[in-house]
């Protein structure tokens, strides 16, 4: 165990009586779903917890998840795989539509105060930074509706233009940021150019003003791994019928820019049915750009001290018992 762990105590400065809330994170691939629904059962069945705890239900801090029919390309659980633990934020928005941070914060605090009401353990799980940040920090974003006519002059420059200028005018943001992904670039230079102020940082150390006792786990996986897990994944997504999936959206009126902007599968699946790719060309982009996202992940979790990070997911039972009896 390093010196992190061993100095790291539980957000000491919060009183005892505010709620309690587990983060389940990680790099895309590092199995943070099945961890969480783990933990959910053990929670449910009396184990490792107070008797007043009566279980916990799950809320996916993702921003591909939230779209109805992303599923297969975004990892979206099935029913099956939840095992009867009730899930929070999926199929909550319209890909045709934009879905803000504020609008997944919102949403996201009221599934929170459902499951406090239930006398249950919030479990919010994913690896989407941004959106766990909004619920478990006492944290304000700009409210900065979509800009039309914003929007059209920032729609005629090139992705690369995009990023440059992110780069000029917010280069923290444009660290941690899919460079090829027009759709957040354009949203992030939205919120920079209206407000006048860069997109709000998150601080890495304890939040006083925290609504909530929060315990945050986050898988720790080698690159070799995470290659090993992304390339599994992806034949198996494959062989389900993820191509399909994408030739289903086209259908129901998803416009090829649209899915190019949900990155990653969305994005090469949809240049390989344009012919813009071959299949193995395909194949390669999707391990290679998932491997990049893992590591964009990593570069936003490590800001956060706050986070307990684990090889083995009996540390995890461990340090949820801890927390919940303390």
């Amino acid at each position: 165990m390093d010196k992190k762990v061993k100095t790291f105590a539980y957000n000491r400065n919060i009183p005892k009586n505010r709620p309690k809330i587990v983060v389940i994170l990680g790099p895309t691939a590092s199995g943070k779903s099945d961890l969480a629904v783990e933990i959910a059962l053990q929670l449910s069945s009396g184990q490792a917890k107070k008797s007043e705890i009566k279980g916990a239900e799950i809320i996916s801090a993702d921003s591909r998840q939230v779209y109805k029919g992303l599923d297969l390309g975004s990892g979206k659980i099935t029913k099956k795989e939840m095992e009867g633990i009730p899930h929070h934020m999926l199929d909550v928005a319209n890909p045709k539509k934009t879905f803000t941070v504020s609008q997944y914060q919102k949403l996201g605090q009221k599934a929170i105060k459902i499951i406090l009401k239930k006398n249950k353990i919030p479990i919010i799980c994913g690896g989407t930074g941004l959106y766990i940040d909004s619920l478990i920090y006492n944290r304000q974003f700009p409210e900065v509706p979509p800009q039309p006519k914003l929007r059209k002059k920032l729609e005629k420059l090139t992705t690369e233009k995009l990023f440059e200028k992110l780069k000029k005018l917010d280069s923290r943001r444009a660290k941690n940021i899919d460079e090829h992904n027009r759709r957040r670039l354009i949203r992030a230079l939205e919120i920079v150019i209206i407000t006048g102020k860069p997109v709000p940082r998150i601080a890495g150390s304890i939040d006083k003003t925290a609504q909530f006792d929060t315990l945050i786990i986050g898988i720790r996986k080698s690159q070799t791994e995470l290659k090993k897990a992304i390339t599994k994944r992806l034949y198996k997504r494959l062989k389900q019928g993820m191509i399909a999936e994408i030739k289903n959206l086209r259908r129901r009126g998803l416009s090829w820019k649209k899915l190019d902007d949900f990155g990653l599968e969305y994005r090469f699946i949809s240049r390989y049915l344009r012919g813009l790719l071959n299949k193995k060309e395909m194949e390669e982009l999707i391990i290679k750009e998932s491997q990049r996202y893992a590591k964009r992940q990593m570069t936003w979790f490590k800001r956060d001290r706050q986070i307990r990070w684990i090889t083995d997911k009996k540390e995890s039972f461990h340090l949820i018992k801890n927390f919940l009896n303390k």
